[in-house]
């Protein structure tokens, strides 16, 4: 068990958020905003800042002190900071659980044969539902084999239903909403959602706050606590920042990069008001 406050030990951990940016490229607008409503929620706790470096081709170093820079410039401060490239031992030792209680299973398709065997229409920024191929008929306990990839086995098809604190009731149905979805890559990497489980654990994490584009990704990440015995945080999903054309800010918005906003002039306060 890695980590499992009960409900009475959870209220009496004190608040504490997080700021989980990726340094493969500048914080845009829609980011500093969501990273200032943490900021705001937590000024009567404790937040972490907590660098998601896992992607080694896109995460850079020159990323890192650029968000660390512009955090501090917009006045966003925190008192705890956690890099996820240091802790593969946590990572392990939660796939290895995964594996002794029969709640993965290896998965040996090609991103050709998952492109070619979506079983569903799904987002362009989610993953889409897979077809099953390679889940076995049951759950059994099962040996890790380098340079493969490893699926969470969805248990039923029972509703995960949460209260986001922001965006009110929500309910994702496994096998409709998502399918079996990944936890472990074939580069020996943990994917976002076991990452990010084992993390909020580990920091005692009580709310979390993000993007409303990860509605779903919670719906996973309950189903993940509850494999681990983790207790469940609040949830928080912020509104998704859009360009004039309705488009969601993303890094490839440079223009729209707290970096590019200092650069012409704006002040903290200005930026702020852009939110």
């Amino acid at each position: 068990m890695l980590f499992a406050a009960t409900n009475q030990q959870r209220s009496a951990i004190p608040y504490t958020g997080r700021l989980a940016p990726s340094p493969t490229g500048l914080l845009h607008l829609g980011h500093a905003r969501t990273f200032w409503t943490a900021f705001e929620r937590a000024k009567q706790g404790i937040l972490w800042l907590r660098n998601e470096d896992l992607d080694a081709q896109r995460s850079k170093p020159e990323f890192v002190a650029a968000m660390v820079e512009d955090l501090r410039w917009l006045g966003i401060t925190w008192q705890h900071e956690l890099t996820q490239s240091t802790r593969l031992d946590a990572y392990q030792k939660a796939l290895h659980q995964l594996l002794q209680q029969g709640d993965i299973y290896p998965c040996t398709c090609s991103r050709r044969d998952l492109a070619q065997s979506i079983a569903a229409p799904h987002d362009d920024d989610d993953e889409p539902i897979y077809n099953n191929r390679c889940r076995p008929s049951a759950a059994a306990p099962a040996t890790l084999t380098p340079d493969t990839n490893y699926r969470f086995r969805i248990p039923g098809s029972d509703p995960i239903t949460f209260t986001d604190l922001n965006a009110g009731p929500q309910a994702f149905t496994p096998g409709k909403d998502f399918g079996d979805f990944l936890v472990w890559r074939k580069d020996g990497l943990p994917s976002y959602q076991l990452a990010c489980v084992v993390d909020d654990a580990a920091m005692q994490i009580t709310e979390v706050v993000r993007g409303r584009d990860l509605l779903k990704s919670t719906a996973r990440q309950i189903l993940l606590q509850r494999a681990l015995q983790i207790s469940t945080p609040q949830y928080f999903h912020t509104e998704l920042m859009r360009d004039a054309l309705g488009v969601r800010l993303a890094k490839r918005h440079d223009a729209l990069s707290v970096r590019a906003l200092r650069e012409r002039g704006l002040t903290p306060e200005q930026v702020r008001a852009m939110f």
